[in-house]
């Protein structure tokens, strides 16, 4: 099984930290967000990884390299200046994931939940396409995106008392994204309302330690909690 980081993004909202330093290469704790997620990978037995990048991606392939100092073998799906969103450049690097199911995370987060349920995951012989890890709204989206009736996800509706924020963390079957046209530029939001709609798409809660590292007050309360 493989794992595909998702670094393409400008970071605009981390703006000018974001200017000369590609998002994924900021650090909290001492270490670049994207290595807490390779270290995290390679300690639950993951080998292969591939990670997406537009906006100074040559800093991020210079950085981490093949990935042999983190007992990772890293591939890289180069995407041109301003990007393929999160649907697009996960369908444009289905070359490098191949045909089983893969784990997709956000590059701009830090997250505690345990990588090697994502095995346990991909085993399903079930109709699910995708399965997403929800937690618990944040203060900046109160609103979420999503509810989970059992372990089916559902849309949020018009009700917000139990919605649960998308954490940017999930387990993809490659044809899930057969409809998106190649080098299509297109988010992921279509696609999941699409898979809800059609039954096909499971999640579950995460009550851990969960940071969108959006904006600088941001990565700095996690670098401050993480020092």
């Amino acid at each position: 099984m493989k794992a595909m980081i998702l670094a393409a993004g400008r970071g605009e909202r981390l703006r000018p930290l974001t200017d000369l330093t590609p998002k994924p290469l900021l650090r909290a704790g001492g270490k670049a967000l994207i290595v807490w997620h390779l270290e995290r990978l390679a300690a639950a037995g993951w080998h292969d990884v591939v990670i997406n990048h537009a906006h100074l991606g040559q800093q991020i392939e210079a950085t981490l390299g093949n990935g042999s100092s983190f007992g990772l073998s890293i591939t890289y799906s180069r995407e041109p200046v301003g990007a393929l969103e999160t649907a697009g450049g996960i369908a444009a690097a289905l070359p490098l994931l191949g045909s089983q199911p893969f784990l997709a995370v956000n590059g701009d987060i830090w997250c505690d939940w345990d990588f090697a349920r994502a095995r346990h995951v991909a085993q399903a012989r079930d109709q699910r396409r995708a399965h997403l890890v929800l937690v618990t709204n944040p203060r900046h989206h109160c609103g979420g995106d999503f509810r989970l009736a059992g372990d089916i996800v559902l849309s949020a509706g018009e009700t917000t008392s139990d919605t649960a924020t998308y954490a940017g963390i999930g387990v993809f079957w490659p044809e899930f994204f057969a409809a998106v046209p190649a080098d299509a530029v297109m988010k992921l939001r279509p696609l999941l309302d699409e898979g809800i709609a059609r039954g096909i798409i499971t999640g579950e809660r995460h009550s851990g330690r969960w940071v969108d590292v959006g904006t600088p007050e941001r990565l700095a309360e996690l670098d401050r909690e993480l020092a």
